[in-house]
């Protein structure tokens, strides 16, 4: 009994004990609790009175806080430790949350704490950084992101902010960083500076000490920094660059990195305001509307194939109908407002200058745009009913080319002539001494025999009556022969740059950025080349001359055939007619030439007439043809696929295309084209036996077809006067196939 008393008493002591213990914890927990709630109060307290210095860039929002707080984390270069962190608290709970201090050096191993800093009893508004100061000016800026670059732990933001059309950009290793640096910038670009040393000064630069500020020549202006309106063309002119989607931008880049501010900012006295309103990041449609509110667009048609749509859109502005095409209804909207403002307002709306149009030298009947825009449209929608909207098997293909003919100065009045695909040649072991092949199937120049067929056709209406003879496009001329008639033109279209020297150096399209060739004088530039046998793309020609013969291509050798764009050079001095019509005719050189795609002005006109422009001694009608080159609003989609071995053609009268296998010259069916030598030979004697008095020079009686085009002496003269040109520019020797194939004859 004794013992289960004395066991009882000691259980008691020992929960008496632990109960003790648990209050004393229980009161040490709460006084800990009490001092850790008095440090925090006094770590807000101090943060709040540190002076700036200490916290770079203070923001309102929370957010900022933090971040320029992580900011300070970052090793500085020279290797001291920074402070970890304000306010931290240490893992093991003690509650302990001051900053860990450096060893100083000197210390001898021993922490020197350095003193706290004065307590500042709550004073003035802190001053506002340069991103707030720029929203109170500028309320509702939008900050873009441009790029972000460097690793992952220590990255590199760019971003930029536009203020009166003029961009900023600022760079730092946070988004906030980097607001902060561009509007830094845009606020110094509101500040007129007294003198040009303190403008300097501000933007971080130094001035030499022997500075001439009365020369001419100073690598500086006296006055910058006074951008606060947008700049304004003095001739009212607008420039806007086609994104390809409908929006437009300005072509002038005011987009200034840091040392573009630093250095090129000139301040110009401000020109007087435009009449129009502000074209900076507005579309055409939106320029216009402001012009002439409440217009209606009206969609007019829909064609193409189904990856190259194209839609066609009019609004009617001041009694007159615009049309516009493109890709989709919102860029046909653009491009139709596009064409308003050009011819309404002269606002130019693209200045880029490898994508402007070069006018021609002649006769311009038309507006350049306008006409490119409609011949284009013109050629691809026939060649969409010819091929039961692009659903035929022959529809397929890389390059479409045509012909359409204006007679006045109205585009509506425009009829096609021809229309062709094709980007192959011959094999040499094809070739007809009869004349019955074609040797090049690319479209263009199977488009320019197609215009030869439609030229006897037009000249076979005067062996008629009088009736038929006014319908045809020729008149008699004062000299000998025929003429066209007045304001009759031919403009030939092709859906990308001809193969050769147009092509090689503009495999891409003209970006905004382009300023045109960048080295127009390279050797390679305007060189002579000739395409591959049954096969795409072209090679220079050889530094000496070369002689094709006939057995030689026949055992084997490459059969050469000179490049779309030295033809088309070859014609702008020849002219289109070719040697057998201009026993008949004048002259006859196209209007304008354009490019559905890949349109570089630089390398077109050098190619088809700038690169012999120091042509000499040719025979009188005869000149050097400076066309009308344009590319189209709407550039063409790139055809993808394979090229087939195939090539159509079209021409005003045709029933429907004709089928031709590239490879051989002739079609399917092994039967000559209606294109070919033999054929056009054949009309050209009937049209002799009925009009030989109206023969520009006298034949006796024509034979072989090669001596009959040699008749045409002055044809022939204009003909060496341009091979001399190529070899004077050191352009290379043209390369004419085997005389043998032109050594045939035919009878009526």
């Amino acid at each position: 009994m004794a013992s289960l008393l004395t066991g009882t008493l000691n259980m008691g002591t020992f929960f008496s004990i632990v109960r003790r213990r648990y209050k004393r914890r229980r009161k040490k927990r709460s006084e800990r609790k009490d001092r850790s709630r008095l440090r925090q109060s006094r770590n807000q307290q101090k943060y709040f009175t540190m002076d700036i210095d200490d916290e770079e860039n203070m923001s309102s929002s929370s957010t900022d806080v933090k971040e320029n707080r992580n900011m300070d984390n970052v090793p500085p270069k020279d290797g001291s430790v920074q402070n970890t962190g304000e306010g931290s608290q240490l893992s093991n709970g003690g509650g302990s949350s001051s900053r860990k201090r450096p060893l100083e050096e000197g210390s001898n191993g021993h922490s020197k704490f350095r003193p706290k800093k004065r307590k500042k009893t709550p004073g003035p508004v802190l001053p506002k950084n340069a991103l707030m100061q720029l929203n109170e000016i500028k309320p509702g800026l939008q900050y873009k992101l441009l790029s972000q670059t460097g690793p992952v732990h220590a990255p590199i933001f760019v971003m930029a902010v536009e203020v009166n059309g003029q961009v900023f950009e600022g760079s730092g290793p946070t988004k906030k960083k980097a607001k902060l640096h561009a509007a830094e910038k845009a606020l110094r670009s509101f500040v007129q500076f007294p003198n040009a040393s303190e403008a300097h000064l501000a933007m971080g630069r130094t001035l030499s000490v022997n500075t001439d500020f009365t020369s001419d020549q100073a690598d500086f202006p006296d006055t910058l920094f006074n951008g606060f309106e947008t700049p304004v063309q003095t001739d009212n002119s607008f420039y806007l660059g086609s994104n390809g989607d409908g929006s437009y931008s300005s072509s002038i880049d005011y987009s200034l990195s840091s040392s573009t501010v630093a250095g090129s900012l000139i301040q110009s006295p401000l020109p007087p305001p435009s009449p129009y309103p502000s074209t900076s990041g507005k579309n055409p449609v939106m320029i216009l509307n402001e012009l002439r509110p409440g217009l209606k667009y009206e969609f007019i048609s829909e064609s193409g194939e189904s990856h190259a749509k194209n839609f066609v859109m009019a609004v009617a502005v001041d009694g007159q109908t615009f049309e516009g095409s493109g890709r989709n209804k919102k860029l046909a909207k653009a491009r139709a407002a596009q064409s308003a403002l050009a011819s309404l307002f002269n606002m130019q709306l693209d200045q880029t200058p490898s994508r402007q149009p070069i006018p021609s030298e002649g006769l311009q009947l038309h507006l350049p745009q306008v006409l490119a825009d409609a011949v284009a449209r013109l050629v691809v929608d026939k060649f969409s009913d010819l091929t039961d909207n692009f659903t035929s098997p022959h529809a397929r293909r890389k390059v479409l080319a045509g012909i359409v003919m204006t007679t006045g100065t109205d585009v509506k009045d425009a009829q096609v002539i021809s229309v062709s695909t094709g980007t192959k040649c011959i094999n040499g072991e094809y070739m007809s001494d009869r004349g019955l092949a074609l040797n090049d199937c690319h479209a263009e120049i199977i488009s320019r025999r197609c215009l030869l067929k439609f030229l006897y056709t037009q000249l076979e209406l005067f062996v008629s009556n009088k009736e038929d003879q006014q319908k045809s496009i020729f008149i008699k001329s004062e000299r000998s022969g025929f003429k066209l008639q007045e304001n009759v033109q031919f403009h030939l279209y092709i859906s990308t740059s001809p193969c050769g020297d147009a092509r090689i150096f503009s495999p891409h399209e003209a970006a905004q950025e382009d300023q045109g060739d960048r080295h127009p004088n390279r050797k390679a530039r305007g060189q002579l080349r000739t395409k591959i046998e049954s096969g795409e793309g072209t090679i220079p020609v050889r530094s000496t001359t070369t002689i094709q013969t006939w057995d030689g291509v026949l055992q084997g050798e490459r059969l050469l055939t000179m490049s779309c764009s030295d033809k088309i050079a070859r014609w702008n001095v020849l002219g289109i007619q070719g040697s057998l019509l201009s026993l008949f005719v004048e002259p006859i050189y196209f209007s304008s030439i354009i490019l559905g795609s890949l349109y570089h002005g630089d390398h077109l006109s050098r190619a088809v007439y700038q690169r012999i422009a120091e042509i000499e001694d040719l025979p009188p009608l005869y000149t050097l043809n400076r066309p009308l080159l344009s590319g189209i609003s709407n550039a063409e989609a790139r055809q993808p696929g394979k090229a087939p071995n195939f090539s159509v053609n079209w021409t005003v009268g045709d029933t429907g295309l004709e089928v031709i296998n590239a490879t051989t010259g002739k079609d399917e069916m092994g039967r000559a084209s209606r294109l070919c030598k033999h054929a056009l030979y054949s009309r050209w004697m009937r049209i002799h036996a009925k009009l030989s008095s109206s023969l520009r020079a006298k034949i006796l009686k024509p034979n072989l077809y090669h001596d009959t085009k040699q008749v045409a002496t002055k044809y022939q003269t204009a003909k060496e006067c341009l091979f001399k040109a190529f070899l004077k520019a050191g352009l290379g020797a043209w390369v004419e196939k085997p005389i043998e194939q032109d050594q045939f004859s035919l009878t009526v």
